[in-house]
């Protein structure tokens, strides 16, 4: 079955030094207060950091699964769907992406193995 916004909530707070702050009216989930994901639109996708070629290629490649906000465009950030997610597990390794984009060094060095794909 599809993530919905309580497994995002659950995922995304389960990271270390993670908060929920309600900002333009949405849930939105920050590590050390800088932000790295959001629930926008009725909960049924987020937003993520993610580098702009990469975002790119995602959009292009998964359309389905991936997008991008028109006032996003601007900056290094990408929509999910949660409906297009496999699972808890691909849901878990964009947020954690998303998470050590954002994570200060001092995170990064306590959590190593933390966004690292899984051995499946």
């Amino acid at each position: 079955m599809s993530p919905n916004a309580e497994d995002v909530r659950r995922i995304a707070l389960s990271l270390p030094d993670t908060t929920e702050k309600t900002a333009w009216s949405m849930p939105t989930f920050r590590v050390a207060g800088k932000m790295f994901a959001t629930l926008p639109e009725e909960e049924t996708s987020i937003a993520v950091r993610c580098p702009k070629e990469e975002r790119d290629e995602l959009a292009l490649a998964e359309p389905r699964k991936f997008w991008i906000a028109d006032h996003e465009a601007g900056f290094a950030w990408v929509r999910v769907r949660l409906a297009a997610l496999e699972d808890d597990d691909e849901l878990r390794d964009i947020l954690a992406d998303s998470w050590r984009q954002a994570a200060p060094p001092r995170l990064l060095d306590s959590y190593p193995e933390l966004g690292l794909p899984a051995d499946r």
